[in-house]
């Protein structure tokens, strides 16, 4: 015996598909956890602890493992609200073994915004005073940012029954959007978010909005971190659209001195390209679309294809852009054989989605 106290939890969830599901499963938290798949059963096991998860009798049977109270329901949270996800409109179900010992989202910082500034004519920065900086240093780089409506006092959100995150409502709804932590200053105890602005008639986009009309004192919370972890490598490449920016930027930022990087970026134009400062070795190759031939497509594919092409087997792949981009990309680097602990291959939105916002 380690001595070590483990909490445990299990849950069933009733789909219409259960196999269509697990597959749902393993392509998305691929990304995010230690993937193992047998046959009709999977094992993902990340920093909160590990799911268990097998088909049964037309059911997941899912059996949780953590190495605290909190990350206990971390992990519950995290895989309800993806089974949700996945389920769509289709009738599902999940319970578990044992209510939820915790009433308040764990995980939640509250913040206020400190000034905003446009980077470029497309990126706008907020910055975020928060009063423990510390879970955002390092490790993982995506949060949920919470904003209350206009003039109201927050009501920030707790836990349902089934594991979800039981939101407000009504008057008190939430904008909820997932950004990346641009930067973080331990010093300052800020928080540095790159909102794109993008606008189009007919797509809504909220967190721009916000971006855009954020002033000095306005209250806001994150959720997080979770996800998008910081690759360590002697050497990266990196590529994506202006919504993996951020990200891209962060990363050149933090790596360890003597790091080589080669990074492949797409944006409009010659005007939102940004300067990343960097302790490591990059050299940047920027794509614009306004410079695309008329009716061409798939520059960005076309260009990480031929980089992936050049790496050797140790070069860590680390690519976010549109998810059909994504998927082409993926199958690049499993025809290769490229090992899946040295890349991250994510996608940040969706062509049919309605934008990157």
């Amino acid at each position: 015996m380690n001595g070590v106290q483990e909490f445990k939890l299990t849950g069933t969830a009733v789909p219409m598909n259960p196999s269509a599901m697990l597959d749902e499963i393993c392509e998305h938290f691929v990304e995010h956890s230690d993937v193992r798949r047998n046959g009709r059963a999977v094992q993902l096991t990340s920093e909160t602890g590990t799911a268990d998860i097998r088909i049964e009798d037309d059911r997941l049977l899912i059996a949780l493992t953590g190495p605290s109270e909190e990350a206990l329901q971390l992990s519950r949270n995290n895989i309800a609200e993806h089974l949700f996800y996945f389920a769509g409109d289709d009738p599902f179900e999940l319970t578990w073994s044992d209510p939820s010992r915790i009433k308040v989202v764990p995980n939640i910082h509250e913040a206020t915004v400190v000034s905003a500034e446009d980077v470029t004519p497309h990126m706008r920065r907020v910055k975020f005073a928060c009063a423990d900086v510390a879970p955002f240093v390092g490790g993982d780089m995506h949060v949920r940012l919470l904003v209350p409506p206009k003039g109201r006092t927050p009501v920030w959100p707790g836990l349902r029954e089934d594991g979800r995150v039981d939101w407000p409502q009504g008057e008190d709804e939430l904008l909820v959007r997932v950004y990346t932590i641009r930067a973080v200053d331990p010093e300052r105890r800020e928080l540095w978010v790159d909102f794109l602005q993008h606008r189009a008639p007919s797509v809504p986009t909220p967190g721009a909005d916000f971006a855009r009309d954020a002033l000095p004192g306005d209250r806001v919370a994150f959720l997080g971190p979770g996800g998008g972890d910081l690759p360590v490598a002697s050497s990266i490449l990196l590529a994506g659209d202006e919504s993996a920016l951020p990200a891209i930027a962060r990363i050149a930022a933090e790596v360890t001195p003597g790091t080589r990087m080669q990074a492949i970026i797409e944006v409009k134009n010659a005007a939102e390209e940004q300067p990343l400062p960097t302790a490591g070795e990059l050299a940047v190759t920027w794509l614009h679309r306004d410079g695309y031939p008329s009716g061409s497509s798939g520059k960005l594919v076309a260009a990480i294809r031929d980089a992936i092409t050049a790496i050797d087997e140790e070069t860590f792949v680390w690519v976010a852009c549109e998810k059909e981009d994504v998927r082409t990309v993926r199958r690049l680097l499993k025809q290769r054989g490229h090992d899946r602990k040295r890349m991250y291959v994510a996608w940040y939105w969706e062509r049919d989605g309605g934008g990157k916002d």
